[in-house]
């Protein structure tokens, strides 16, 4: 129940804020959901897998009696047991920083977050495990202060248990905030429930979030920075029962995914198409694309310019035209390639190198490139590389789209060699491929332009094909955020700053 004496958060102005302090609370206050299940099962998920989650659900039960029964602090505890214990510290806190954040600010609340935004000094309490929460709050939100449940860890391993004074709840909310800012009180308070008084009470204002579900949160646009690159398998947020039907679905899904691949794989290339609609995978194709090279006139291939999506942008491509398309790839897993319909030859990231064999290429037949270089879930385009421009004057831009209702097709934490099978273990993935116009032979290198002119005019065009947004991110971009590693397969995966810059 909320404290009735507190009045709402649309009543509080947030003119002139610039030098208050706010403390808010996040279930319920600064988020619009008050349960904190889902997020507890996407560090489940994405670390322990479907065996974990599985663990996490069958202990909610508990969790909520004990949260309703015995205290919040008893049901919470169950959770972070249920999903933290055994985990390294540092899987927890990579995907605190590459996961949980997309999920967090898809539920903000539009309110408490006019407020929250408006004041200068920001600060969040919560009963959440504070190496959970605080990336995204401080990231994201611009948050100074996060206080919040320490966990117990153990030679690296979260033990499942909280440090004390345990789990920040009612009191000691209250106690948290008057250990940090002293005699100091704060000008605004924002809560959602009655246990959120406490330290409510220590500050000037104070204001409740009443529970509105049919609330909308917060827009992208609004976000102090978009979260242009995040990772983690699971498509939605993992409600109770979504969390149910995921963990229902997986012994169906992979082996309905180990089908698909092998319809890709085994069966020639004009059939594909057909054979994906039979097994419910969707393949909608725009546009006109031109016709084989004819190397008996000399005819040199087409370079097709991929949005990169997924790995399998170029097998996707190849069953829109029928026929099979080599295509460079750089850092693929060793069974990507084997099961594979087409030739995919590796870049060495040597320009010299890289560019006589891709002319090879060229004089044997068309050939596919994604020169963006790493894949990209949301609707932004990287920084396409210029190479290619300077190899061909025969030069298809191809927009590349996709859709998947439970898993992504793509990781940069887990194993890439599972990619192709989690993308196939939707129930009925999708694949949208429009092949644009040829680029004029006066919008090519041969005409003057330079090799980056040209690439940043395909980037332009298939961007606003597909209605997205171009920026200057790169690879090294995206996995900035994880010291030692270049985003190659053979090392552990990274997210990179997130960022927006124009074409």
């Amino acid at each position: 129940m909320v404290e009735p004496a507190f009045p709402t958060v649309d009543q509080c102005a947030s003119i002139g804020r610039e030098k208050h302090t706010v403390v808010a609370d996040l279930d319920g206050t600064l988020l619009r959901g008050r349960s904190s299940f889902p997020y507890f099962a996407l560090v489940a998920f994405e670390i322990g897998g479907a065996l974990r989650l599985l663990f996490l659900l069958l202990a909610s039960p508990l969790a909520a009696l004990l949260y309703y029964f015995v205290s919040e602090s008893a049901g919470i505890q169950v959770l972070i047991f249920a999903a933290f214990a055994g985990m390294r510290v540092a899987d927890i806190e990579s995907v605190a920083c590459a996961v949980l954040p997309k999920f967090y600010a898809s539920d903000l609340h539009p309110e408490s977050w006019r407020v929250f935004s408006a004041c200068g000094r920001r600060c969040v309490l919560t009963a959440n495990p504070r190496i959970m929460v605080e990336p995204f709050l401080q990231d994201f939100l611009g948050a100074d202060m996060v206080l919040g449940t320490e966990i117990r860890t153990y030679k690296g391993r979260a033990t499942g248990f909280v440090s004390q004074p345990g789990v920040i709840v009612g009191k000691k909310k209250a106690a948290a905030l008057q250990k940090a800012f002293g005699d100091e009180q704060p000008q605004i308070g924002l809560g959602d429930r009655r246990t959120d008084a406490p330290f409510m009470a220590l500050c000037k204002e104070r204001f409740i979030v009443p529970p509105k579900p049919e609330v909308k949160a917060v827009t992208i646009d609004k976000l102090p920075k978009p979260i242009i690159f995040h990772d983690g398998r699971l498509v939605q947020k993992p409600t109770p029962l979504l969390a149910l039907l995921t963990i229902l679905w997986i012994p169906i899904a992979f082996p309905l995914a180990c089908l698909r691949i092998a319809a890709g794989s085994l069966l020639p290339m004009p059939l594909v198409y057909y054979a994906f609609w039979a097994l419910g995978v969707r393949v909608t194709v725009k546009g006109t694309p031109p016709p084989p090279a004819q190397k008996s006139i000399g005819q040199s291939g087409v370079l097709f310019i991929c949005s990169h999506r997924t790995l399998l942008d170029p097998i996707f491509l190849s069953t829109a035209l029928g026929r099979p398309i080599p295509a460079v790839t750089y850092s693929v897993s060793r069974l990507s390639e084997v099961i594979s319909p087409i030739k995919t030859v590796r870049l060495s990231r040597d320009r010299a190198t890289d560019a006589a064999m891709i002319k090879k290429l060229l004089e044997a037949g068309d050939l596919a490139i994604c020169p963006e270089g790493t894949t990209c879930r949301e609707p932004f385009l990287l920084r396409f590389s210029a190479l290619f421009a300077e190899l061909t004057d025969q030069l298809v831009p191809v927009a590349m789209v996709n859709r998947m209702s439970m898993f992504h097709g793509t990781t940069a934490r887990g194993w890439k060699g599972m990619d192709p099978f989690y993308f196939f273990m939707n129930p009925s993935p999708a694949y949208e491929v429009t092949f644009l116009n040829k680029l004029p032979i006066d919008l090519t290198c041969t005409a003057g332009k330079t090799s980056h002119e040209v690439a940043n005019y395909i980037q332009r065009t298939i961007a606003a094909t597909l209605s997205y947004e171009c920026t200057n991110f790169t690879r090294k971009d995206k996995y900035a955020r994880s010291p030692g590693n270049d985003g190659t397969v053979a090392h552990k995966p990274k997210l990179s700053a997130n960022k927006v810059m124009g074409c």
